[in-house]
């Protein structure tokens, strides 16, 4: 179902993510605009319209996807608010954009497939947003050209410290903890790198004891190729990110490789030969990114930038580290 530019978007929620990084995108988009936002609190849902320039505010999620002038939907709840969420957005004729991770684990996710055949006519995609910086365009295309060898081995880190008993993530009912609001990022830029799928996973959980969640992670990931990947994610240490890919002819590094100041500029590091070629992207927010090709999607009726099966297979590998906590063996993919 394609439609006339520009998107008509509406949010569910005023998390900050999508105060902060997301709207602001929409509206400095080619192809978008935010028409309404939605919160439990009506009060709340009309600051940030206020303090965002949006027309419209609702006190309920319903009254959002009931609204005829809205296109889309952006989700940016609580994890285990994305899948309900998402189908019940596009039950209501919405196509949606739903924050990572698409739900709690593949199970969850699978509900979303019979609705992807259902509502064929609407679009939905998982807003991973970090792959559709430039930066990440000219890792694919290195990668792809073998610049640097056969890839043989991955190290992924993404940490943050908060310690805030209210925020979802300190919340095991919500889907909290880091290897699904942090780890998914590793897993994902593992998978990109290798350009396929791991066959069997071996983690260990560190336990939050002030609360219900993980908030420390290290994963091992094997490849097909026999290479592998290392991972570690956290909430509970300060902040870090970064992203090094080894191959037999070379390297990459990505220095800041998942979250960037909104048009800050980032560089990736390629070592060939004993030589450092630094590579600069100067000004580029990979949200814009995202929302422009995902309406771009909408309106041309394409396919979606991020394939369903792309962010299933990722909730795969992610129940697979949860088991081999849990067993405390490797596990297979």
């Amino acid at each position: 179902m394609s439609i006339k530019p520009p998107v008509r978007w509406g949010i569910l929620g005023v998390a900050n993510i999508a105060v902060t990084k997301v709207i602001p995108s929409m509206k400095n988009s080619s192809n978008g605009e935010v028409t309404a936002i939605s919160s439990r609190s009506l009060d709340r849902a009309q600051e940030a319209a206020n303090k965002l320039g949006i027309e419209k505010a609702y006190g309920r999620y319903e009254d959002l996807l009931e609204d005829p002038d809205i296109d889309a939907i952006y989700n940016p709840l609580p994890n285990d608010m994305h899948v309900p969420w998402t189908l019940k957005a596009l039950a209501a004729g919405k196509h949606v954009l739903c924050e990572k991770p698409l739900g709690l684990n593949a199970a969850d996710v699978m509900q979303l497939e019979s609705a992807a055949r259902d509502f064929a006519q609407l679009k939905f995609m998982e807003a991973f947003m970090y792959g559709f910086h430039p930066q990440w365009e000219f890792v694919r295309k290195t990668l792809a050209s073998e610049g640097i060898g056969k890839v043989k081995a991955v190290r992924a880190m993404f940490t943050y410290n908060r310690n805030v008993a209210e925020d979802y993530r300190n919340r095991a009912s919500a889907g909290g903890g880091g290897l699904l609001d942090v780890g998914c990022y590793g897993i994902s830029a593992s998978r990109m790198a290798f350009g396929s799928e791991p066959t069997k996973a071996c983690g260990v959980l560190e336990m939050d004891s002030n609360h219900d969640v993980d908030k420390g992670f290290h994963g091992l990931l094997a490849f097909p190729c026999g290479g592998t990947a290392s991972i570690y994610a956290s909430t509970k240490v300060e902040f870090a990110q970064s992203v090094f890919i080894s191959g037999d002819r070379g390297s990459i590094t990505v220095n800041i490789p998942f979250i960037e100041n909104v048009d800050g500029d980032v560089f990736v590091d390629v070592v060939r030969d004993g030589k450092l070629e630094r590579n600069t992207f100067v000004g580029h927010t990979h949200y814009k990114f995202m929302v422009e090709q995902f309406c771009d999607a909408i309106i041309k009726d394409t396919e979606v930038p991020i394939a369903f099966s792309n962010s299933l297979n990722n909730m795969r590998v992610l129940d697979a580290f949860f088991a081999s906590d849990k067993q405390n063996a490797w596990v297979n993919i």
